[in-house]
């Protein structure tokens, strides 16, 4: 945790990854306190920009992500956790927050 280069506003990018099939479940942002939450407790917290509060994923949805690891990358200002996701990662029911309907274009596609 002392490795970890946060933000000018205190905080790191947290990615979200299903442990055992390595799909990409969402985007947090964690303070030093929601990191050490998320270490010690084993469930994921994150710091809410809009709200300005401390959230647990799944205490209100039942949604919980359970730690399975957490990793910095190379310049230790992002953080990866793999988690084992109970239910949908999303706010909107889906299981990830990267929709296909979005943004996916084919590699080669103009």
């Amino acid at each position: 945790m002392d490795r970890a280069k946060f933000d000018r506003d205190g905080l790191i990018p947290a990615i979200i990854q299903q442990w055992d099939t390595g799909e990409v479940l969402m985007l947090g942002w964690m303070d030093r306190e929601a990191l050490r939450r998320t270490l010690t407790e084993g469930r994921v917290t994150f710091w809410s920009r809009s709200r300005q509060e401390y959230w647990r994923k799944g205490d209100t949805s039942g949604h919980a992500q359970f730690v399975k690891s957490a990793a910095l990358d190379c310049d230790a200002d992002a953080l990866l956790v793999r988690v084992d996701q109970v239910g949908a990662a999303c706010h909107t029911g889906d299981r990830t927050c990267f929709d296909a309907d979005g943004l996916a274009v084919a590699v080669g596609e103009r």
